[in-house]
Order: C-alpha cells, then structure tokens, then sequence
C-alpha cells in the first residue's frame, strides 16, 4: 500500500473520530424527525455510509 493511501485512511480515520465523539452527536439529539428516524439515527447512519464509501474509494485506488 502506497504511503498516500495509507496518510488517507489516517485522515479518515480522525474524522469519523471527531465526528462520531458525544459533543457532536449531542448536536442531533432531539425529538425532531428525518426520514421518520429520530435525527441522530439519521446522522449516523450518513456518517457510517459515507465512510464505507470514502474507505472503497481508497481501496479501489490501491489496485493501480
């Protein structure tokens, strides 16, 4: 694995961290709706998806 793919996972990785820490899920803890799920539920749900899409992306470059 190439050293830019891996500083990208790095990367990645600190920003679920931060995005996934309990004062920014506190943000979207309400009774509001989105979809029908509370917001929260939502938001996670978001969060994790584009991870697995961001971390396929990375991987799929270092088949080159």
């Amino acid at each position: 694995m190439k050293k830019r793919h891996k500083q990208k996972l790095v990367i990645l990785s600190i920003i679920l961290l931060m995005m996934f820490n309990v004062p920014v899920l506190f943000l979207f803890n309400g009774s509001e709706k989105l979809w029908g799920l509370p917001v929260i539920y939502t938001y996670i749900f978001l969060v994790w998806f584009a991870s697995g899409i961001a971390s396929f992306l990375i991987f799929k470059k270092f088949d080159e």
